[in-house]
């Protein structure tokens, strides 16, 4: 006896054994997200007025993937939108920054050569009124304290970048502290402050655990301290980069021998920029959501209340979260409320803390044709986009494991799933195509690594989230 016939002489002994025990037939095995189109589908044609707040930095905009919802248990998608405006008075706000430098044996060579270079790129690019320190580390950590900007500073700051060497271990948590112990006395007069970490993520002294050192970001964040995390080298921990970036609400990138002054650029303008800052998404859940996944995100689950830390915005960014609802309802033709979700801040500008909240309403049926009707086309999209992302997020990680059989089968998956949307979709699937291509046509170990990361990346923004430098 094969095991699918096992399985399906099972499903109908235990179907017939509740029967006869008077125990509820087991719930039928049905489509209950509604988002993947079937092959014999009309495409979704609805679009579902957007529910709006904000009057700060901040706008939140929200919306279900339908009017309705299948009763009992099934599932749902919400996208949630938040969009940084530009400042009124259109000027640079001056930053109080560390620039946090990795000197350990494991950046012997390119890449502490390729970090010093940017350091001193950096160096350059911060301007009078700035607060800059400079911190390197091995096993031990050496620190410039802490100095208001000046071409006499700046040339004695060159000086001590230049005298950087290698040595010694990793200790990547000793330097942050050390960055935030220059950036502390200062954050209530400045109103950004940021660490950004130069590393090839590898710690192997002080605290090494990558859920401590996330942490220890968030801990920095939540104090007013962001922190950003750049990786230098070939083979640096992406996954504990971006952590740190994502807990530190900071950014995240790859430093090259030619991305030096583009991606400094575009930090020192983010962050002199800056109108929000200690952004945090929270979304509170009612009795009738069983659970709720903020997809490509790390999030913190408290009782009822699940948060979602996010990166500092400048005027222009945004950030979008496609969250999937785990539902349990009972038929109603009056509107169930199944998210209240609120995004809080520091208006940079205003100089205090605000928020913006909406809360998205859906009626429950049995019917699921009436769900299947009323879908929101866009908000399909985003889901779909979102769980292929996930299989594309899972192919990066075989790719980085070498386990190409695997990471191809991922990327199929993707495909297929983009497939089901493939006129709004068309991008996302030539995208996949040209990463699939490069991926199989690659000569050497660097080269596959190479594919993994850039597709991590491309992952980051196909969720909808915007601090990463390419």
């Amino acid at each position: 006896m094969n095991r699918t016939t096992l399985l399906l002489s099972a499903a109908g002994l235990l179907a017939l054994t509740a029967l006869a025990l008077g125990l509820p037939k087991p719930p039928p095995v049905t489509d209950t997200t509604h988002t993947v189109a079937q092959p014999d589908e009309q495409a979704a044609t609805r679009v579902l007025p957007v529910v709006t707040s904000g009057a700060g930095a901040l706008t939140l905009e929200g919306k279900l993937s339908g009017e309705w919802v299948q009763s009992g248990p099934s599932e749902a998608f919400a996208v949630l939108e938040m969009k940084a405006h530009h400042a009124q008075e259109r000027r640079r706000v001056p930053v109080n920054m560390a620039l946090v430098i990795d000197r350990s044996g494991s950046m012997r060579g390119q890449k502490l050569d390729d970090a010093k270079r940017a350091a001193r790129e950096f160096v350059l690019r911060v301007t009078e009124g700035d607060r800059l320190a400079l911190v390197h580390y091995g096993t031990n950590v050496t620190t410039y304290p802490s100095t208001l900007m000046n071409e006499e500073e700046r040339q004695r700051m060159l000086q001590f970048v230049d005298a950087i060497e290698d040595d010694g271990s990793t200790n990547m948590s000793g330097g942050l502290e050390a960055a935030a112990q220059q950036l502390r006395p200062y954050v209530g007069q400045f109103r950004v402050s940021r660490a950004i970490l130069l590393s090839d993520g590898q710690p192997t002294a002080g605290v090494v655990r990558e859920e401590e050192l996330t942490a220890l970001a968030r801990t920095l964040r939540t104090g007013g301290i962001a922190v950003s995390a750049l990786g230098v080298g070939e083979d640096f921990n992406e996954n504990l980069m971006q952590g740190i970036a994502e807990q530190g609400g900071g950014f995240t990138g790859f430093l090259n021998s030619s991305q030096l002054a583009e991606v400094f650029n575009r930090e020192l303008e983010q962050a002199t920029g800056t109108v929000a800052r200690g952004v945090e998404a929270r979304l509170e859940l009612p009795p009738q959501v069983v659970q709720a996944e903020v997809m490509g995100a790390n999030t913190i689950r408290e009782g009822r209340i699940v948060r979602v830390p996010l990166y500092d915005m400048a005027g222009g960014q945004s950030a979008r979260m496609v969250v999937k609802l785990t539902l349990d309802t009972q038929p109603s033709e009056q509107a169930l409320e199944l998210l209240s979700a609120s995004v809080h801040y520091i208006d940079v500008e205003k100089d205090r803390p605000a928020e913006a909240r909406v809360a998205l309403l859906a009626r429950s049926t049995e019917d699921a044709a009436v769900v299947r009707a009323n879908l929101d086309k866009d908000v399909r999209v985003h889901a779909v986009r979102a769980l292929g992302t996930q299989q594309m997020r899972a192919a990066a990680e075989e790719m980085k494991r070498g386990n190409r059989a695997a990471a191809l089968g991922f990327m199929d998956n993707a495909r297929t799933l983009f497939g089901t949307s493939p006129s709004a979709l068309a991008g996302d699937i030539a995208d996949l195509d040209q990463t699939r291509a490069a991926y199989e046509n690659a000569q050497s170990e660097g080269e596959q690594k190479q594919n993994a990361r850039q597709l991590q990346r491309k992952t980051m923004k196909s969720f909808g989230y915007n601090n990463s430098y390419e």
